[in-house]
């Protein structure tokens, strides 16, 4: 074989050997190869290659010689020789001219078809012109492969992914091969000369081999194709990838159609080299570390050319010079090269070699090297821009004769004054200075390490001296060669960016903020710090307090206002407005690089002094040194960090500086003047960017705060755009500088910034979509990632740092569906504090039912393969974990014994261990390949966990923002803590719940309706509780469906299922109470139908009676009385005695007099007349329970009482005559209790001796009383047995008994007076229910009643009889007077449920829940301004919620919806007329058909309209005569046509006389609820569930506490606190009035079961409605509490509002 015959004689001539093992690759001719097309190579994986770690070749950069080269380094044995694709001399010599044919011209032979074929192959056709965009990689696909062969299809996308992921071995990916063209030979006849044929086959050059025809796709050439297939932002990352790989990178680009060259100046604009010169002075070295865009970097340039083919490789010599354990450059031996390379010839690429200011740097100084790939011969454009550029050259040739095509090249070089090193490839001479910087080494005999070390000294001794400069930017000025950055889009980015920077110019950088981004600055730090400091007031007068950091929050946002127009936003924003979508990411780009530049310089300065200085402190704290050196240096420190922190610029401040813009705008509703932009845009455009991929600013790392207004309308903007989008969070949390960004950046292609003294800070959030490929397997379309700044920064000191950390960890834990811990060494202190942390956020979210995931990485671990040190580090952690949960659970006050009781965590499968990121030290070390790998498997499972996760919507994540922040400032998070997204949802539940309750009640109103009837008309005696439960099956198992439907397929399902069994069961309990209730009523029905049997009985016997007598009157005058007028005198001078005759053995019911018996019982009980017709007379009893002060009905000595009461005893009455003691008595009595006083009170005392403690307990008592004295006489029998006094004397016995009582636990005794005026007002109360039920019993058991109620009915049958009318028309008349009453009661019962229905489903205040009810009370309060009214509503809410429904159920029919309620009405008559009709028709046709009687007919009727109507029976004995059934329809009909037309004039005032009232049907809907009072202010709890037990007691408008009373112990002030602002403040109260005990407000929940259910969170709202009651009401509530709004309790000048102001405050709170 050719290959080892020049091994051999490159062995014989004493060249040292090459150490490559060729692939059995049949030797073609050059010819052959040169005539071969793209079309014709098939492509075959080397089995061997495919683990390789080593670099792709490069299109024969020498000569394409199997052997001959110097012994330079052992490859990867699997490496093939890096050989030309058409030009390359096969033997290995001295390339002869014949077969040297020029590349240059093979190239412009067939340049499109072989850029086809490989394009073709890779699949990137399409994508020459429509180019790939970074875009098309920033989403999450599926796993890229480790290990597996890929096809040629996706060998591109791999190679980007790979990359993306900083996997260097990009470049070596197995290829498989997807259709290989495979020749074999045929097999040799066998015969006797086998050992010939055996010699013949071995070296035989004719036989087809069995490889393919077409070698795999060289490595570069893939690299290559994915660049110019990409779009100049996915060039410009895939460079920075490739650099941060330690690859080179291209710099002169042919382009693969044109041939033009081109320079891609713009991919190289984000890199950023850091590196430290070292400088000799005098015995030291002074190491100065510089940081800089590679841009702008000037360094020298050392380049590399070869002439002709030859048999070295220029790069591997080049990897070895500038890092010999990495290849740079790609060379012939690397894994994967092949002889076939199409773009790669005519590229240049450079590399950058950077010290670390050790020893044993190569050089000094950063020096750039340069490497053009193919022969220079050939290359003459690239040639002369190189050697014009470069500082040094550096040329690769074989010994030349005058007259060879490179001696003119050779020659221009010598005079060049440029330094020129000559290597001759077959010359052994020593390194020979020619002339002044020229230089020539020979290479044969030498191996690599020595002509290494040789070129070093040479370039090292050039560059130390006067030397040319080469920086990246001048490439701009080359003229023949095209640069990207001249597109005219770039360009147009480039100068609106340029606008910018140009007005920054000349500036300090640390002044630049300050100057143009005022809002961000100390501004916005002060309302940070402010903001907070409204959650942790101090003091007595923490409302004033609180009102003046308010206006100082309004103050900041008016300078930030002010200052919100600089020259610096304007021209940003007008240019993301005006720009194209293109143009714009040229613009965004351009001016984060050119900020970049700008502070890089400042930046290095500083970032050294800090270095320094931190060292030395370091030191001092090591020797214990405590002087004043000490504190110096940690001064001067801290000056440093504020330098470097002011000195830090970049896009992220200019976003945050639009984010200021808009929240002050926002915030003080008003748009100033901004010229060319409108601020209201601005969360659209950051929308926009965010969708696009651009990181955003969650959390202000300088401030330590979450601007919630600007990111909320940020959020909205993204939902506008995508939708409700439902996203998987991911987060992460680790100390500083631990790679968290580098991490993720690497992990999914993102963004945060990684640059050396551009740690993040707060936290970003950036959106990656989820791709279509795998998005099958998700619940979600995004994964929002969230980087946040590390633990334990440096620049935060002591607890300022704990705090921090701890408020960080918490919040980003929160957020995330899955946070990743990120643990960075191995040092157990450090894992420790993250750990605390940590397990304490986690505790805290399960403690507000938050439930985040999270997997551990631990990074940097120096043996990530060793299986029982892992097992052990897992152990350990595991330990850790468990033992900070416990220490967590007793600060969080929390059961947990390990950490897996605090969350869902598996230590075997949710720890990841990482090795280290570097493959060496930096800055020339490139990434470790195992770091890529753990960054892959990270991912696997992050995937994997996320797939059984539903995630989130934008809109939960937006929430749940504002409701981790808002907790965060306050002190306790778990007791501040409000999920308003979980509260919404729970509305929205309350709201389903009414809805499915108001069904329930409406369907049993109409089955109580029809039963009732039924009882009514003797037709039911018994109601069954299974015939109910039938009855009501139906709409119960529509609504159980519905229930089913709401809680499965509701969008927000997943958080509604905690509730779900709750309200299941509550229906349950509500539709079995409905059916009890009703059956109740009916049996009351039944009872009182049979109480009043016997008089039932008699009413058929007085009406056959009165029948009788009026038939024999009539027949007494028919002849004899012609006129109306008359025959109404006969009849009414008889009737009395009708009456007086048929009710002759009934005994008449009397009226009662309660007045009287009131009176009789109080003498009884020893109270003398005088003093109860005093009380009687004044009227004050009936406010008794709403007076405010409660003091002149005490004495504070019992036994001084009680003599006084003896005295009392003895009082004449005739002292009560005295003339104008009444008077004197009212005027008394209002000017006590503050109604209708026209005087001025004397200055109020204070009470020391009776505080509001005891006001508010006489107050409870009365309302105890109230209530006891209420179920007590409705308990009675009244309504059936009727009216004794008993009933009162039993209740006033019993008032007494609890007075006494009560007096008895108190210190103070209550005058008579008081016992007089509680008696008076619970007569009050129950007499009224006495009146109405002895009325009701009046009316069923009075037969005198019953028969004058007749009078007009039988005064027509009277008249018809006189008429000379058949029995059938007097049956018609006496059957239709009957209907009419039944059908005025029938329709308005059925007209008030019709209106109840309508109310509730549309009324606005009836059809929502709870809290709108609430809501709409209290703006109907503030609009009557009625003081009254809101003590009632302070004093029984639920009494003043009746009232309220009463009124606006009058509003609604009388005045507001008359006209549809009257069409309500008109209706119900219809269709009671109609089932009238249907009812004569039907009963007529079936006696008609069965030949009935008059019986049978008045059977048939009342049968067929039983469910509807009462229709007392009629004694059909003076009708038996009738038999023309249809005769007596008509005269019925005729009848009905009266009654219809009388009852379309029927008034809605009629209501109120029947059983059903819209109002009271409303009321037992609505104000069936929870009316738990705030133990401090006495807010009611809106919860619309009555029991809703666990969930605490809750209101979102709390409201000053001296509302209801409370003041200062042993003063008269009035307490103006708001129980939001106590709860955050550091001020006790006294739980219990009798004793000393205090509490922290802070621990309010400790004070005892009345305080333990209640959510009071800190709230930062103006609550402005209760500001204004207040201040409205001042005078009369300090009248009503004797108290006064003074000192502690003075009222802030800024609580004045109008009461517009207030009702909105309300709508605000309730949203």
């Amino acid at each position: 074989m050719e290959a080892e015959e020049d091994r051999g004689k490159a062995a014989a001539e004493g060249e040292p050997e090459v150490k490559a093992v060729i692939p059995p690759v049949a030797n073609e001719q050059v010819d052959e190869l040169e005539n071969q097309t793209a079309s014709d190579i098939q492509l075959k994986s080397d089995p061997a290659n495919a683990p390789g770690d080593g670099e792709h070749s490069e299109k024969n950069d020498e000569s394409t010689t199997s052997g001959g080269e110097p012994d330079f380094k052992s490859m990867t044995s699997s490496a093939t020789n890096e050989t030309g694709t058409l030009h390359m001399d096969v033997d290995g010599n001295k390339a002869e001219e014949s077969v040297n044919i020029s590349e240059e011209n093979i190239r412009k032979e067939k340049p499109q078809t072989e850029t086809e074929s490989l394009l073709n192959r890779l699949h990137l056709l399409d994508k020459y012109v429509q180019k790939l965009t970074p875009s098309d990689f920033l989403k999450i696909g599926p796993t890229v492969k480790q290990h597996d062969d890929t096809s040629e299809k996706d060998l591109a996308h791999t190679f980007l992914q790979r990359l993306m992921m900083l996997d260097y071995r990009a470049r070596y990916i197995p290829v498989k091969q997807d259709s290989p063209e495979v020749s074999h030979s045929d097999p040799l006849p066998q015969n006797s000369e086998t050992e010939d044929i055996d010699f013949d086959s071995l070296f035989s050059t004719s036989l087809v081999s069995d490889q393919p025809k077409q070698s795999h796709v060289h490595p570069m050439d893939v690299q290559m194709a994915v660049f110019h297939c990409s779009d100049s932002f996915l060039k410009q990352n895939m460079i920075t990838k490739l650099s941060q790989c330690q690859y080179a990178l291209p710099l002169l680009v042919p382009n693969p159609v044109t041939m033009d060259i081109e320079c891609p100046l713009w991919t190289f604009r984000q890199i950023l080299k850091s590196w430290k010169i070292t400088q000799t002075q005098g015995d030291s070295n002074i190491v100065t570390m510089k940081s800089m865009p590679i841009c702008k970097a000037e360094t020298p340039m050392v380049s590399f050319f070869r002439l002709g083919s030859l048999s070295v490789s220029k790069s591997q010599l080049m990897n070895t010079l500038i890092n010999d354990r990495h290849s740079t450059f790609f060379h012939r031996n690397s894994p994967g090269s092949t002889k076939s390379r199409h773009l790669m010839d005519g590229v240049a690429e450079i590399a950058w070699y950077c010290p670390a200011g050790k020893p044993n740097d190569a050089f000094t100084d950063c020096i750039a090297f340069c490497n053009l790939h193919g022969d220079a011969l050939t290359i003459e454009k690239q040639r002369e821009i190189l050697m014009e550029k470069s500082s040094v050259n550096v040329v690769l040739l074989p010994t030349l004769e005058r007259g060879d095509k490179s001696w003119t090249v050779i020659s221009a070089l010598l005079q060049s004054p440029k330094p020129l090193i000559c290597l001759i490839i077959d010359n052994d001479c020593g390194t020979v200075k020619m002339k002044e910087g020229k230089y020539r080494i020979g290479l044969k005999d030498k191996g690599q390490p020595e002509v290494c070390e040789e070129l070093k000294g040479i370039i090292g001794k050039i560059v130390s001296g006067k030397h040319t400069s080469f920086q990246l930017e001048t490439m701009a000025e080359v003229s023949g060669i095209r640069v990207d950055e001249d597109d005219t889009v770039c360009q147009k980015g480039r100068s609106e960016a340029m606008n910018i920077v140009n007005l920054l110019k000349g500036m300090d950088v640390s002044n630049i903020k300050g100057e143009f981004l005022p809002c961000q600055g100390q501004l916005w730090n002060d309302w940070c710090k402010i903001n907070k400091e409204q959650y942790h007031l101090k003091g007595n007068h923490i409302e004033k307090e609180k009102c003046k950091k308010q206006q100082e929050l309004k103050r900041i946002r008016e300078k930030q206002c002010d200052t919100s127009c600089s020259k610096l936003i304007k021209l940003f924003t007008k240019s993301l407005l005006s720009l194209r979508s293109e143009e714009r990411e040229y613009f965004l780009k351009w001016t984060q690089i050119l900020l970049d530049a700008l502070s890089t310089d400042d930046l290095s300065s500083i970032l050294q002094a800090y270095d320094e200085k931190w060292s030395e402190l370091l030191t001092l704290k090591k020797n214990h040194d405590k002087s004043d050196h000490l504190i110096s240096n940690q001064t001067e420190l801290e000056e440093i960090s504020a330098k470097l922190q002011s000195a830090t610029f970049g896009l992220e401040h200019i976003f945050r500086e639009i984010g200021q813009i808009y929240e002050a705008h926002e915030s003080l509703a008003e748009k100033t003047r901004m010229e060319a932009t409108d601020w209201s845009k601005y969360p659209e455009l950051a929308a926009e960017l965010m969708i696009s991929g651009h990181p955003m600013e969650l959390m202000n790392g300088d401030a330590g705060h979450v601007p919630l207004t600007w990111i909320s309308s940020l959020l909205d903007g993204v939902i506008n755009k995508l939708g409700d989008q439902r996203v998987f969070v991911l987060s992460v949390l680790g100390v500083q500088s631990s790679g968290k960004s580098t991490m993720l950046n690497a992990m999914f292609g993102l963004q945060f910034a990684v640059s050396a003294g551009r740690c993040t800070k707060g936290a970003f959030m950036q959106l990656v979509k989820v791709s279509e490929e795998i998005k099958k397997d998700f619940q979600f379309d995004f994964v929002l990632v969230v980087d946040t700044e590390g633990l334990r920064a440096l620049e935060l000191a002591g607890n300022a740092t704990l705090h921090h950390d701890n408020e960080l960890a918490t919040f980003v834990i929160g957020l995330g569906n899955m946070t990743l811990i990120n643990i960075f060494g191995e040092n157990p202190a450090e894992m420790q504090d993250v750990l605390q942390i940590v397990v304490q956020a986690f505790m805290r979210m399960k403690k507000v039912k938050l439930s985040p995931s999270c997997v551990f990485v631990h990074q940097n671990v120096t043996d990530i393969a060793a299986a029982e040190k892992n097992m052990d580090g897992k152990r350990r952690l595991q330990e850790k974990l468990d033992q900070m949960a416990k220490l967590a659970a007793k600060e969080e006050v929390c059961d947990a014994e390990c950490f897996s009781d605090v969350i869902a965590f598996d230590v075997q499968k949710d720890v990841k261990y990482f090795a280290q990121l570097w493959e060496g030290s930096p800055p020339m070390a490139p990434p470790n390949p195992g770091y890529s790998e753990s960054i892959q498997d990270l991912k696997t499972i992050i995937l994997s966990k996320a797939s059984q996760s539903a995630g989130t919507t934008l809109s939960k994540f937006k929430s749940d923002i504002k409701d981790l922040w808002n907790a965060l400032l306050k002190e306790n998070f778990i007791f501040s803590f409000k999920n308003t997204l979980e509260i919404a949802v729970y509305r929205k539940l309350e709201v389903q719940y009414g809805n499915w309750t108001w069904a329930l009640r409406n369907n049993m109103l109409t089955i109580e309706n029809q039963l009732y009837h039924r009882i009514e008309n003797g037709k039911l005696e018994k109601v069954e509780l299974s015939y109910l439960y039938k009855e009501m099956s139906k709409t119960y198992e529509e609504i159980k469906k519905n229930i089913k439907v709401y809680f499965d397929d509701d969008r927000d399902k997943d958080m509604l299922v905690q509730w779900r069994g709750r309200f299941e069961s509550k229906i349950k309990d509500f539709h079995d109470e409905q059916v009890k209730e009703v059956k109740s009523k009916l049996d009351e029905v039944i009872q009182q139908k049979n109480a009043c049997k016997k008089l039932d009985n008699k009413k058929s016997e007085f009406e056959n009676k009165l029948l009788q007598k009026s038939k024999e009157l009539a027949h007494q005058l028919k002849e004899k009385v012609k006129d109306e007028k008359e025959l109404q005198k006969q009849f009414d001078h008889v009737w009395s005695g009708w009456v007086t005759e048929i009710t002759a053995d009934t005994k008449p019911i009397k009226d009662i007099n309660l007045e009287e018996d009131e009176f009789m019982i109080l003498q009884d009980l020893g109270i003398e007349w005088s003093l109860i017709r005093d009380c009687k007379d004044h009227g004050g009893y009936k406010y008794i329970s709403r007076i405010g002060d409660y003091f002149e009905y005490i004495t504070l000595n019992k036994h001084r009482e009680h003599k006084r009461q003896q005295q009392d005893n003895k009082r004449e009455n005739k002292n009560m005559q005295k003339p104008g003691l009444l008077k004197t008595a009212l005027l008394s009595f209002q000017s006590l209790f503050g109604y209708g006083s026209t005087v001025q009170k004397e200055p109020l005392k204070p009470r020391k001796d009776f505080p509001c403690e005891e006001q508010q307990l006489i107050r409870s008592f009365i309302d105890d009383v109230e209530k006891e004295a209420t179920n007590k006489i409705k308990s009675k029998p009244v309504s059936t047995r009727g009216y004794s006094s008993t009933y009162l004397q039993e209740l006033a016995k019993n008032v007494k008994e609890m007075l006494t009582e009560f007096e008895s636990t108190r210190k103070y005794a209550l005058k008579k007076e008081f016992t007089v005026d509680l008696l008076l007002y619970v007569f009050d109360m129950a007499g009224s229910w006495l009146s109405r039920s002895h009325n009701t019993f009046k009316k069923n058991n009075d037969a005198v009643a019953f028969v004058e109620s007749k009078k007009n009915q039988y005064y027509n049958i009277f008249k018809s009889f006189c008429k000379g009318q058949s029995t059938a028309v007097v049956l018609g008349e006496l059957i239709c007077g009957k209907l009419k009453v039944s059908t005025v009661e029938a329709v308005c019962n059925k007209t008030a449920i019709d209106i109840a229905g309508e109310m509730r489903c549309t009324f606005p205040a009836f059809n929502g829940n709870r809290l709108d009810l609430e809501k709409h009370v209290l703006k109907s309060l503030a609009e009557k301004e009625d003081f009254d009214s809101y003590l009632n509503y302070i004093r029984q809410p639920k009494n003043q919620t009746e009232c309220f429904i009463k009124d606006e159920v009058k509003k609604y029919i009388f005045t507001e919806q008359k006209d549809k309620a009257l069409m309500k009405l008109k209706k119900n008559v219809e269709d009671i007329n109609k089932l009238v009709s249907q009812a004569l028709f039907t009963a007529t046709e079936e006696v008609k058909t069965k030949r009935g009687d008059i019986d049978m007919w008045l059977k048939e009727f009342s049968s067929l309209i039983k469910d509807e109507l009462t229709f007392d029976s009629i004694c059909s004995q003076n009708f038996r005569d009738i038999n023309k059934f249809d005769f007596l329809k008509e005269e019925i009909e005729k009848g009905l046509e009266s009654i219809t037309e009388e009852l379309g004039s029927l008034s809605l005032d009629r209501m109120k006389e029947f059983r059903l009232k819209p109002d009271r049907i409303l009321i037992d809907q609505l104000c069936n609820c929870c009316w738990v009072k705030c133990p401090f202010c006495a807010a009611v709890c809106t919860n619309t569930v009555k029991d809703h037990s666990p969930d605490d007691h809750s209101v979102p408008f709390h409201r000053p506490s001296g509302i209801r009373g409370w003041h200062y112990r042993k003063t008269v002030e009035m307490s103006i606190n708001f129980c939001t602002t106590n709860v955050a403040g550091d001020r006790h109260f006294h739980p219990h009035h009798d004793s000393d005990e205090t509490i922290a407000y802070k621990l309010y929940r400790t004070a005892g079961p009345d305080y333990a259910d209640w959510r009071i969170t800190p709230d930062e709202s103006k609550l402005t409605y209760w500001k204004w009651f207040v201040c409205r009401f001042q005078k009369q509530l300090e009248d009503h509490y004797g108290l006064k709004f003074q000192g502690r309790g003075e009222i802030p000048s800024e609580w004045k509002c109008s009461p517009e102001e207030a009702i909105k405050s309300l709508d605000e709170m309730c949203e």
